[in-house]
């Protein structure tokens, strides 16, 4: 069974950081982009930050560069199978239901924006409170 487990949101306040896993199981992530998106109540899911599981090639939104760092333990000795953000410098307008997705094919150059590409694969949220 192809599963993600997304975990580590929480309550935070301004200026602190947090940081989110997700563990992927059944399938390697080295052919597919892992990606974290975020929802507001009552919005659409925008995307956050991708990875390449092939290259280690990222991608940010405008909204999180310079504070948010995707990285994956796939890349290490450990040779994990899990991605995480890293989320520094948060805002309350960080607060968000956070998700990660995976989707085949691992080149990110293959989409002009690769968050706004279809993704197959779903984690279950994460709640990232950040108070003001």
């Amino acid at each position: 069974d192809v599963q993600l487990q997304a975990s580590g949101g929480g309550l935070v306040q301004a200026g602190g950081s947090l940081r989110l896993s997700c563990a992927a199981s059944g399938f390697s992530l080295d052919d597919y982009t892992i990606a974290w998106f975020r929802q507001y109540p009552g919005k659409e899911r925008e995307g956050v930050s991708c990875m390449s599981g092939g290259n280690g090639d990222t991608r940010y939104a405008a909204s999180v560069k310079g504070r948010f760092t995707i990285s994956s333990d796939m890349f290490s000795s450990d040779n994990g199978n899990t991605v995480y953000l890293q989320m520094n410098s948060l805002e309350p307008e960080d607060t968000a239901v956070h998700y990660c997705a995976a989707a085949l094919g691992s080149w990110l150059g293959a989409y002009s924006d690769p968050l706004d590409r279809p993704y197959r694969y779903w984690g279950q949220g994460t709640l990232v409170t950040v108070s003001s």
